[in-house]
């Protein structure tokens, strides 16, 4: 009886912890379409869709958010805008921020 408990209880972190990563997981996708839609303005990209693939695959690249980063600073760079790493890191927060409102509330 009390094994069924404890394995019981074990089921239910466990699926609990599914929950949160599923969660974790599409509130920063939903970061990286943001980020990517507003550095394609920048940029003067009309493939967003391309585009925001492409965001969304430089963060399975490492662990953490320095990938996509350094894919957007590089991707400014290529094209000439000026933009400084602090202020791509102030919209990565923000749009997280954003995301994760927009997941409570739908």
């Amino acid at each position: 009886m009390a094994g069924s408990v404890f394995n019981d209880r074990e089921r239910a972190f466990e699926a609990a912890f599914v929950q949160q990563e599923a969660a974790r997981f599409r509130v920063i996708a939903r970061r990286n379409r943001m980020l990517a839609a507003w550095a394609a303005g920048l940029l003067g990209r009309e493939d967003l869709e391309v585009y925001a693939s492409e965001v969304i695959a430089a963060d399975f690249t490492h662990a953490g958010h320095g990938d996509v980063l350094k894919k957007l600073m590089r991707d400014f760079a290529e094209a000439g805008v000026d933009i400084d790493e602090e202020t791509v890191q102030m919209k990565m927060h923000a749009f997280l921020q954003a995301a994760g409102q927009q997941s409570e509330h739908g």
